[in-house]
């Protein structure tokens, strides 16, 4: 299979013919860089010249996609270019050659052509020194080091220029992609803790509200609906509560206060009296000091959310509530009648446990549900020191 060689650089194309057209005005006056009686010239008039300066402009369209192969052919034609009478132009091209040669080659190739361009440049000042002993032969090595060094040094410059430029970018890109990365973390962080906050608030109060109308629409008791009804009122009342509390957080600016408090562990007692209205026989055990806010409401949560399903889907009995400091943890205990129903008294979400697990995890705690001795076992240990502790 043939192997398609890159195009030459359209600026290169340009490059190429005007320098070739810059030669040949200056072999047309008659301008050479030596005259026929110079002892270096082998090959006297006007035509040899022409040789190395259309080789030179060849070599100048391929500067950017083969700098090796141009570089090499290059010196070359310079080196017959010494021979002849010479011309300016294809010297002018044999600098460009060298800067293209440390610009555009492979790193291992560029510092090749650096050394030796130095080295050579160091040998011309000496050699001819040493042999002449006149100061002007330092002027061999001066000439050398223009055309030689000056240009690979320059290249070798912008190059180093061109990498730091393109390192700097892609900072700039990878710093891009983790702010992105970082921002939609955090988006889909704050989705899940407002998620949770939804639930927790809202699935206990219309747990309520469908459990005690279907017992007001069942049942032919004006009693016992009046009663219905009052339960239905009050969860009514503080589910609103709660949500205008959540939409006046997501509406609030940086600068501006939280329209209402975060639940507290003090706020357990309203709550389990919140549950006996509801129809469950609940008994509140609290044994804790001042925790840190972040516990607090996750405790609060948690023991909402397994009140709420105790509601739904618990058995006739006593339920349990045990929020106890033990060290360094605050542990959070409901126990409830374990009915198995196939179907709940009201609908759900299916959410709840994993948003109860989310709460004790984000804090660096354990949580756990299920069937433990007959009954149904909710059990969250949250610790008081920690990322988020600490911070309360």
């Amino acid at each position: 299979m043939a192997v398609r060689l890159p195009r030459p650089h359209r600026d290169d194309l340009r490059i190429a013919p005007a320098g070739l057209l810059g030669g040949l005005l200056l072999w047309g006056i008659g301008l050479g860089m030596r005259t026929s009686g110079d002892p270096l010239v082998l090959w006297a008039g006007h035509w040899p010249v022409l040789l190395p300066l259309a080789v030179t402009a060849g070599c100048e369209a391929l500067r950017r996609t083969r700098p090796r192969t141009a570089l090499l052919v290059g010196t070359a034609a310079v080196a017959g270019d010494t021979v002849t009478q010479g011309n300016l132009a294809t010297l002018v091209m044999f600098t460009d050659l060298v800067y293209a040669g440390v610009l555009y080659s492979p790193a291992a190739s560029a510092r090749r052509v650096l050394w030796s361009t130095g080295l050579l440049t160091v040998a011309a000042t000496l050699a001819p020194l040493a042999v002449w002993r006149e100061p002007e032969a330092l002027l061999i090595g001066a000439v050398t080091g223009i055309v030689t060094f000056g240009p690979a040094a320059t290249g070798w410059i912008v190059r180093n220029h061109r990498e730091a430029a393109d390192a700097a970018q892609l900072r700039a890109e990878q710093t891009a992609l983790l702010a992105e990365k970082d921002r939609v973390q955090a988006v889909t962080a704050e989705r899940a803790r407002m998620a949770r906050e939804l639930h927790d608030v809202v699935a206990g109060h219309l747990s309520a509200i469908a459990i005690h109308s279907t017992a007001a629409l069942s049942l032919d008791d004006a009693a016992t609906t009046r009663q219905a009804l009052a339960v239905i009122r009050e969860n009514s009342v503080e589910g609103l509560a709660e949500m205008r509390r959540l939409i006046g957080i997501l509406r609030a600016g940086p600068a501006e206060d939280v329209p209402a408090a975060t639940p507290t562990l003090d706020g357990l007692a309203a709550l389990v009296a919140s549950a006996r209205a509801g129809g469950l026989d609940v008994e509140l055990v609290a044994d804790h000091g001042k925790v840190p806010a972040p516990v607090g409401l996750a405790a609060y949560r948690i023991v909402q959310e397994s009140l709420t399903n105790a509601l739904k889907h618990g058995g006739e009995g006593r339920v349990r509530v045990a929020v106890r400091e033990h060290g360094a943890a605050l542990s959070a205990v409901v126990t409830s009648s374990y009915a198995g129903r196939d179907a709940p008294r009201a609908p759900g979400s299916g959410t709840g446990l994993i948003g109860m697990r989310e709460r004790a995890v984000l804090l660096g705690g354990t949580f756990a549900a299920g069937p433990e001795d007959g009954r149904w076992t909710v059990r969250a240990v949250l610790p008081l020191t920690g990322p988020e502790g600490e911070s309360a």
